[in-house]
């Protein structure tokens, strides 16, 4: 017994091995130094990047600083030149000395009580009332009137009887119809100084005589008339800078003023570049323009394209004065209003400063920027940061001090730590999920060499099991040379071979049931796979349609082989198609003729109508072959309804056939004249009776009853 079952000796026992195993060696080996070379490597590369990239983060935000330095110093640069130029203009000249000068003659010229009146109430109950709604402070209108008579005389006339807003009119009126000398003088030289209004953009533009008083003003506002070197004026930065002019005494001097809140102007910082205004041998008074605030802000902000111009969501630029306040309007003010205070609040801003910055909708000379960056700028110097803004407590910042003339202004590129290091922050992250990965990898290829000798015969295995359970497509990498890899090429030989004999017989197998398809309806043919040899089905409510061809074969005799067959399908692709469209099944084609049903194979409610529908349309069939091909062919067709048997025929020479009442009439009802048409039964005429003409034509015998047999008009 013990001879007959091998199997069951028991196995020796194996000796016990002590220490790793080689295949525990060298996945130690491999692990090792795989993965201390591969943080090695991640660290590196990590410290390096990481240091890259912020540099790149300072360097380009010190790129957009430099840019707008340069632009915000040939902007200031432009207008102080374009003022020493317009200053000795001749018409400036002129113009200049006439308005001095008629603004003289009207020192003489007190206004009437009731012209005082008005003058009066313009400030009692226009300007004081704004200036103190937009200020917050408390004003006495007297304190603005002008003293001087010529003041009043130009005020009543040109200011005070006209819309404290309505800046247009002012630069539009340049004759009051008074008929004084300075009227006749601003109605010749006026269009000159508003035209530097209109072409260059100026706030406005004021003259000024040797005694400080404004003789004339391009909008005629509230400081038209009054004298500069009085209160409430005498120690705004526009008089110091006119008597700097007239003290120096060069037609070359200009004097540019840091913003400061300008009464005339609701309290609005306002800024001015003057320069004298005469000959050689005279000066005349003092040409001061106000500078346009707006083409500050449109330097320092890209015309709002901060993102477009590399400042992503949170960069800007910025001026600052030596006072450590914004010199131009903020970015998250432009752009998010409503959390403006939350923000700058959070961030150091007194409450009551940031709600004041929301409502005059203005961050000049209000909004404080100290910080260890700005405070750097104004003490000269040029670098970068990474500090406290007024909009985030860790900034990226460049600053660095402007080189204009009379201004002590510094700039400030900044953009939120979070987002100038986001570049940062994903590589850091990349670097760290490569690196897992890595070691990952690693450790999952250690693992797969240290097993590679045993590898090839699990494959082996594996395959043969794949095989037996019938997945022939399975085959076994050939690598190694030696005896394993001969028995995975000899294992992959036979796999490829019964995988070509499988393909054979599945390609047999659909073309054997491609073929079937074309010769039956699915259902039998399902019957007839499953071994079935007499197969015949009754169907009820079928309509057939048995069209003969008149005249294809004296057509035919005309063609050789090749020609008839092509013409003949061509024929029977039409009537194909026509049987699609109308949702009719061919049964079998004739060389002369075609059997179609509608309601067999697919119920029809409406079959009897597709059945006609299909005669009619095989006859414009014929008519088109007719017309491509020079023929003279007819049809008849006839159509029936009723129960009808499908089924195979023969044994040898399988084949599908259609019989029944419904089939006999139809063939017979086609010939009943010998004419072309489509002829139908009783039946069919009784269905469609209300919706197809008919013409009775004749009749035919059907189980020794007589029906009539009718022709479609």
């Amino acid at each position: 017994m013990t001879a007959d079952r091998p199997a069951s000796l028991p196995a020796a026992p194996r000796r016990r091995r002590y220490g790793l195993t080689i295949q525990s060696k060298l996945l130690v080996m491999l692990l090792g130094v795989s993965l201390a070379s591969s943080v090695i490597v991640g660290v590196i590369g990590f410290v390096n990047g990481r240091d890259s990239l912020r540099d790149d983060a300072f360097e380009q935000l010190t790129t957009i600083r430099e840019l707008r330095t340069e632009e915000i110093e040939r902007e200031f640069a432009s207008i102080q030149n374009g003022v020493v130029l317009d200053s000795r203009n001749a018409s400036a000249v002129e113009g200049a000395t006439a308005l001095v000068d008629a603004f003289a003659d009207l020192q003489a010229t007190p206004l009437e009580p009731d012209q005082d009146a008005v003058v009066e109430a313009f400030y009692e109950e226009t300007f004081v009332p704004a200036l103190e709604e937009r200020s917050g402070l408390d004003y006495a209108p007297e304190a603005f009137v002008p003293a001087s008579p010529a003041g009043r005389y130009l005020q009543y006339h040109y200011t005070a009887q006209r819309a404290l807003d309505d800046f247009d009119a002012g630069l539009a009126l340049t004759d009051a119809g008074d008929g004084s000398a300075w009227s006749a003088a601003n109605a010749e030289y006026g269009p000159y100084f508003t035209g530097l209004v209109d072409a260059l953009g100026y706030e406005d533009v004021l003259i000024t005589d040797r005694e400080g008083n404004v003789v004339y003003s391009a909008y005629k506002s509230v400081d038209l008339g009054v004298n500069l070197n009085e209160e409430p004026y005498a120690s705004s930065t526009l008089a110091t800078a006119t008597n700097e002019v007239l003290r120096n005494g060069s037609l070359d001097e200009v004097v540019t003023t840091d913003f400061e809140r300008y009464l005339p102007s609701l309290n609005v910082p306002t800024a001015w570049v003057a320069s004298p205004i005469g000959s050689a041998t005279e000066i005349v008074g003092v040409l001061a323009v106000q500078v346009p605030i707006d083409q500050i802000n449109a330097v320092m902000t890209g015309n709002g394209r901060w993102a477009e111009q590399g400042l992503g969501e949170t960069g800007e630029v910025y001026l600052a004065g030596s006072d450590l306040l914004m010199r131009s309007t903020s970015r998250l003010l432009a752009e998010n209003p409503e959390s403006y205070v939350d923000t700058v609040v959070a961030n150091g801003t007194p409450r009551a400063v940031a709600e004041r910055i929301a409502e005059v909708n203005g961050t000049v000379q209000l909004q404080p920027v100290d910080f260890p960056s700005t405070r750097a700028a104004v003490a000269g110097e040029t670098g970068t940061a990474l500090t406290a803004d007024y909009t985030d407590s860790s900034s990226l910042v460049a600053y660095a001090p402007l080189d204009i003339d009379g201004l002590s202004w510094v700039i400030v590129a900044h953009m939120d730590a979070d987002e100038a290091f986001a570049p940062v922050a994903d590589f850091t992250r990349n670097i760290v999920i490569s690196t897992l990965a890595i070691l990952l990898a690693v450790s999952v290829l250690s693992l797969l060499l240290a097993q590679v000798f045993t590898r090839p015969v699990k494959k082996l295995v594996d395959a043969v099991r794949r095989v037996a359970g019938g997945d022939l497509a399975v085959a076994v990498p050939q690598g190694s040379r030696d005896e394993f890899g001969d028995l995975g090429a000899a294992f992959n030989d036979m796999a490829a071979s019964l995988r070509v004999k499988q393909e054979l017989i599945d390609e047999q197998r659909v073309e054997n049931a491609k073929l079937l398809h074309t010769l039956m309806p699915e259902t039998m043919a399902a019957r007839y796979r499953e071994g079935e040899e007499t197969i015949a089905e009754e169907h009820e409510n079928v309509s057939v349609v048995y069209a003969e061809l008149i005249g294809f074969d004296a057509h035919a005799e005309k063609l050789n082989g090749q020609e008839e067959i092509t013409e003949l399908n061509l024929l029977m692709r039409g009537f194909d198609d026509a049987a699609v469209s109308c949702g009719v099944e061919k049964v079998r084609t004739l060389r002369g003729g075609y059997l179609a049903s509608s309601g067999l194979i697919v119920p029809r409610v409406d079959n009897v109508r597709r059945a006609v529908d299909f005669a009619r349309q095989m006859r414009e069939v014929v008519a088109r072959f007719n017309a491509q091909t020079g023929a003279s062919i007819e049809l008849r067709a006839g159509v029936d309804t009723g129960t009808v048997t499908s089924g195979l025929v023969a044994r040898t020479s399988l084949a599908y056939d259609l019989w029944g009442d419904a089939v006999n009439l139809a063939h017979r009802v086609r010939s009943v004249t010998g004419e072309p048409g489509v002829y139908v039964s009783q039946s069919v005429r009784d269905r469609l009776a209300d919706t197809v003409p008919f013409s009775e034509v004749g009749s035919v015998e059907l189980h020794g009853v007589r029906q009539p047999v009718w022709r479609v008009g």
